[in-house]
């Protein structure tokens, strides 16, 4: 992957993370950040923060569960320690976190 396809690989999944936030009823507030970092503020005060990491070609998610870093695969994000697809690893995170299921789809 080149730095011009990861780039548009990582826009599109940081979008979606955010449409995914605004159609959950989970209490969190969130804000998509220029430089493609995503912070998530939890009614507790605690965050989660998903960025790009164009040098290692990465997304990058810094939760209270710990740090996790996911490679495109196949098509879509994947955990490089276990596998786990993005989306669901960050709705699993972010349940943790909330207290409360938010599923992102």
């Amino acid at each position: 992957m080149d730095d011009k396809d990861f780039s548009s690989a990582a826009d599109a999944i940081l979008a979606r993370i955010d449409q995914a936030l605004e159609a959950c009823d989970a209490d969190l507030d969130f804000e998509l950040q220029a430089g493609g970092i995503l912070e998530i503020e939890f009614a507790d005060s605690s965050k989660i923060i998903v960025n790009r990491h164009a040098v290692a070609k990465e997304i990058w998610v810094a939760a209270r569960a710990g740090g996790f870093h996911f490679r495109w695969q196949d098509g879509q994000w994947v955990d490089t320690r276990d596998g786990a697809e993005l989306l669901q690893k960050l709705s699993a995170l972010a349940s943790q976190q909330a207290g409360e299921q938010v599923l992102l789809k």
